[in-house]
């Protein structure tokens, strides 16, 4: 297997790089991220996640979905709905989300 080996400097060019394109892209969405409210309503979470109404109902029903039915209706809990899908590549693979989740 062939490898590449790069010096400092084009390290420390290909970080720079990727900091100068990802950083705000990243902040962006930490932005969106913080303006979403605490618990998610089922439209909400629909939309968030570009899921229709039957998915919602099975991700509401999966064993440690972040979901509450304390009060009344089901809600997602916002925080514990990102830490889920950090959790394991194929909870991503579940939902649509437009942007990468970060916690």
């Amino acid at each position: 297997m062939p490898t590449t080996t790069y010096s400092q400097e084009e390290v420390a060019m290909m970080m720079s790089e990727l900091k100068v394109q990802l950083l705000p892209t990243i902040i962006e969405q930490m932005q969106l991220i913080n303006q979403l409210p605490p618990l998610l309503t089922r439209q909400q979470f629909m939309e968030l996640a570009d899921v229709s109404h039957t998915k919602a109902n099975q991700l509401f029903n999966t064993r440690g979905f972040p979901v509450t039915r304390k009060l009344g209706n089901p809600r997602v809990i916002t925080s514990e709905f990102f830490k889920w899908l950090n959790e394991d590549i194929e909870h991503s693979k579940m939902v649509n989300l437009r942007f990468t989740a970060t916690s």
